[in-house]
């Protein structure tokens, strides 16, 4: 805490400063003003805790200097000094609150208790504003909630909790939504959402609007504006800055502002349009600030006639034509890049089926596949942030293509189809020697010994190698137990699981997770 010493006589000041261990009492900095203007000056500064002040001085008295500091630090404790019993002076203190009134002579232990009980109540007053305020924050969640939700009951609650926060809740109010899409849950980022949200209701503030917010999901910060008008251009100007830069030290995010609508019943509509809005995010780079005034100036994804991208890019990767590749991707990229007409998830589809095209041109080709279960596609699919990374990660694919064609060296045709077999069935716990054999029609011990010449690794090796692997790609995802990726990897007893993963990686599965998470 910091201590302020109000008093003109600079023999004072020091006799008290010198005559008590502050710091023993919790008082990390004493500060001195020699007058009430001084004093007011240096409180508006340096904002103590604690103000030690005389009652009578020059050019301001104690009693003024304090009704001043009032409203700007209502929580500071005074305590007065004074060499005069004045009545007057007295009511005045008390009614400003004072903790306690010393008189002169001062007597160095009558200071301490004063101190010590200043210490006390401001420490009293504090603990209750934190309360009020996480009580606050918990309604403000609550209500920003209910007003996700459609249906008469939740707008009934809503307005119950509006009247509660002295928020406005009229027909005339303006209720915009504005929804933060984050790529990863804000836990360890600074300024955390809750100091994001004081930080936009102080500013709100200076606009006579408010506002509310929830997390939903984690990646998700849904807040609601309440104005008593529409926005100026300097309020939404302000907004827009605001939001950017506070989240600006997120990871990649989107931020988008739907329509505003006038009256408190109406918040459900401007959260579906923010909603809508958000869905459209997807195809616009990183970071961005959307507004309905977006879907003006997107484009509108119309198909050229005959265009099917599925079976094109097929067809071009059969024929291994590499410009004919690259002319479609191109296409694609324009068709749906910063669109507002199409559903990411339609979109998704459509890189799902391209993605495969990409897999059967690979097998034809006899190229190691690099995404040989529909499971770890759909997962690269969910964790493409933006449509421009999904794009990327597409013509990423389609490059190594053509340059594992160049590179490779062709791959006998059985080890080809016996490799193609366990990236199909290798999470099946029984899959033997023998279902592999009979798939190239040739006897077991045949197929052991063709493969090891062939390859340089037993088949077995080669099958728990296979397995590891995508093990380990599965425990990088948090969202798949342990349990759960020994079994999808074809083992059912998770103990055998765990020796085999260790003696390939030198570490236990739960061990190699935590490794990938530093």
């Amino acid at each position: 805490m910091k201590l302020l010493i109000v008093d003109d006589e600079e023999l004072t000041r020091t006799g008290v400063i010198s005559s008590i261990d502050w710091k023993a009492l919790g008082i990390e900095e004493v500060l001195q003003a020699d007058d009430g203007i001084n004093g007011l000056e240096m409180a508006k500064q340096h904002r103590p805790e604690i103000i030690l002040c005389d009652v009578r001085m020059p050019r301001m008295t104690g009693i003024a200097m304090l009704e001043r500091l009032e409203k700007i630090l209502p929580d500071t404790i005074p305590i007065f000094m004074s060499g005069y019993s004045d009545k007057d002076y007295l009511k005045a203190a008390i009614k400003l609150k004072a903790v306690n009134y010393i008189e002169k002579p001062l007597n160095p232990a009558e200071i301490r208790e004063a101190v010590l009980e200043a210490i006390e109540l401001y420490t009293k007053k504090i603990r209750s504003h934190r309360g009020e305020t996480l009580q606050s924050m918990e309604n403000a969640s609550r209500l920003a909630q209910l007003l996700t939700t459609p249906g008469i009951d939740s707008l009934q609650a809503a307005e119950q909790l509006a009247e509660e926060l002295a928020l406005p809740y009229g027909s005339g109010t303006q209720v915009t939504c504005v929804i933060i899409r984050l790529r990863t849950a804000p836990e360890f980022v600074q300024p955390s959402p809750e100091e994001i949200y004081h930080g936009f209701h102080n500013l709100l503030q200076h606009y006579h609007s408010d506002c509310v917010y929830v997390a939903k999901k984690l990646q998700f910060l849904v807040y609601f504006i309440f104005s008593p008008d529409s926005f100026s251009s300097l309020m939404a100007s302000d907004i827009q800055k605001f939001l950017e830069e506070q989240f600006g030290s997120y990871e990649d995010h989107f931020i988008a502002m739907g329509e505003s609508y006038h009256g408190f019943s109406k918040a459900y509509q401007a959260y579906t349009s923010a909603v809508i809005l958000l869905e459209s995010s997807f195809f616009f780079p990183a970071n961005s600030y959307l507004t309905p005034e977006i879907s003006q100036n997107s484009s509108s994804a119309k198909s050229a006639p005959g265009f099917v991208p599925e079976s094109l890019l097929s067809e071009a990767l059969s024929s291994q034509d590499s410009d004919k590749c690259g002319q479609i991707l191109k296409d694609l990229e324009e068709q749906y890049f910063r669109n507002t007409q199409v559903l990411p998830d339609q979109t998704k589809d459509l890189y799902y089926k391209l993605f495969l095209s990409l897999e059967n041109a690979r097998r034809q080709q006899k190229l190691p596949l690099h995404s040989s279960n529909s499971g770890s596609m759909m997962s690269l699919l969910e964790n493409c942030f933006t449509f421009q990374e999904l794009h990327n990660t597409l013509c990423s694919q389609v490059d190594n293509y053509f340059s594992d064609l160049q590179d490779a060296v062709p791959e006998n045709s059985t080890i080809f189809l016996i490799r193609d077999y366990i990236s199909k069935n290798y999470g099946n716990e029984t899959l033997s020697v023998k279902d592999i054999s009979d798939h190239v029609f040739l006897s077991a011990s045949y197929v052991c010994t063709f493969f090891k010449n062939e390859t340089g690794q037993t088949l077995n090796q080669y099958l728990t190698e296979f397995r590891m692997e995508k093990a380990k790609a599965l425990l990088a995802d948090p969202r798949y137990k342990i349990a759960d990726i020994s079994s999808r990897v074809g083992y059912s007893d998770g103990n055998y699981f765990g020796k085999s993963f260790r003696k390939y990686t030198g570490l236990s599965p739960s061990e190699y997770r935590e490794k990938l998470n530093r």
